[in-house]
């Protein structure tokens, strides 16, 4: 495993400390916001007869991935012409929907590319309670035993342009959202227990330009705790800001250049690494430290060899490894960005991978799953296995126990050796 930070959400970690952590999944990327589990048993190849515990059929068109808790399975979904939101609940063990609720009926759905959908936004839970999210069109709050809602909001304005697909993360007592659309960018903190707005923060970036579509991101920021200090690193088109998550407040930023940015920071060997999609220094590496400006300070390096724009990297000891729209699968050397392996397998990767039991797992759009052995930092990365399903993945995987939850274009499954 590498080392790291403690990325952790303070009051989501001390209401799941008694829980292992391979028993849940709790947000996008998993409980720390990195793609790491610490599950073991896990397999490495299925097929539409082999190795499946139970295989779901979920209606409608949604990217959003699924998360874990308490025996629950939560994933959001929406049709494909955006009518309606809704939020479906399925029994972990059995595959079973306990909830299938729609939290709103949508009159005029804003415009949605092919490529996203009306339900990109993975919810975050926490016991007794998940939170949903589908950008303009509402939050929520819902009851996870009985699916009542608690509370909701739909006045948090912004022209997505090509669909929403930030997802929500918690923190203390707020539940943090990213808004950076075509005509409005923008983070804001609700209260978790009443839905009120507790601050709120104009990105006030420079974009060069008064085109709104190269003002665009779809990020989910992450919290790291940098110096001692949590810090709310929040990625946008242009540049990549962090805050303080208490108050809003600016700490520093960095000008990046790009746009459509859509994967978390992550921390480790004392740099925060970042991508930057269509643009800009794709994947960059940032010393920590700073205060205000830090573009001319704090830059460590950059790389633009074999860089995913969707896919989120995932950073292993000194290594970051990613799967790019071209179906490339790359490692890089995370001290310099030196790139150090290629192989082209093909498809495109839009979900983010995993790194489990030793093992990473690049799910890609042609329904294909390739699982990666990295082997020691001298080792050449090994593709073990290939596994494919019906559909293909946009939504990126869940882990919890000896099993992979994944989300393809038409069913909810659980992967787990011999079925069990």
């Amino acid at each position: 495993m590498h080392s790291r930070s403690i990325t952790a959400f303070f009051a989501l970690a001390f209401l799941t400390s008694a829980l292992p952590a391979a028993d849940h999944w709790t947000q996008f990327r998993g409980p720390n916001g990195a793609g790491h589990s610490d599950a073991k048993g896990l397999p490495t190849e299925w097929s539409e007869e082999k190795n499946i515990a139970w295989k779901t059929p979920i209606v409608g068109k949604a990217w959003s991935s699924p998360v874990v808790l308490d025996g629950q399975v939560w994933v959001t979904n929406a049709p494909p012409d955006g009518k309606w939101a809704s939020a479906v609940c399925l029994d972990l063990a059995t595959g079973k929907i306990i909830h299938d609720i729609k939290i709103w009926d949508i009159e005029k759905p804003q415009y949605c590319i092919d490529k996203n959908s009306y339900a990109s936004c993975t919810s975050v839970i926490e016991p007794g309670r998940v939170y949903v999210h589908f950008g303009a069109h509402g939050t929520a709050c819902l009851n996870t035993q009985t699916g009542q809602k608690i509370w909701e909001r739909q006045d948090l304005p912004c022209n997505h342009h090509r669909g929403p697909a930030s997802s929500p993360i918690l923190y203390d007592d707020l539940l943090i959202l990213t808004f950076d659309g075509f005509d409005q960018q923008y983070v804001v903190a609700l209260n978790k227990n009443d839905g009120k707005t507790a601050w709120k923060k104009d990105r006030n970036i420079d974009y060069g330009s008064d085109n709104g579509d190269v003002k665009k991101a779809y990020c989910t920021p992450s919290l790291l705790e940098l110096g001692g200090k949590m810090q709310l690193v929040n990625p946008s088109a242009g540049a990549a800001i962090a805050y303080d998550p208490k108050s809003g407040d600016e700490l520093w930023r960095i000008r990046c250049g790009g746009m459509n940015v859509s994967s978390p920071p992550v921390f480790g060997n004392g740099l925060i690494y970042m991508t930057t999609a269509a643009g800009g220094y794709n994947l960059y590496a940032v010393k920590t430290g700073g205060k205000g400006d830090i573009t001319g300070s704090h830059l460590s390096w950059k790389s633009s060899k074999a860089v995913g724009k969707k896919a989120a990297p995932i950073l292993i000891g000194n290594r970051i490894f990613m799967g790019t729209d071209d179906g490339i699968l790359s490692a890089t050397n995370a001290t310099d960005g030196t790139p150090l392996w290629q192989k082209r397998v093909g498809g495109e990767f839009s979900a983010s991978p995993v790194y489990a039991d030793g093992k990473i797992y690049f799910c890609g759009e042609d329904g294909v799953t390739h699982v990666v052995d990295p082997g020691k930092e001298t080792d050449e990365p090994q593709v073990i296995a290939t596994s494919k399903l019906a559909a293909g993945f946009m939504a990126s995987p869940a882990v919890v126990g000896n099993s992979l939850i994944l989300r393809t274009k038409t069913h909810l499954y659980r992967i787990s050796k011999d079925g069990k």
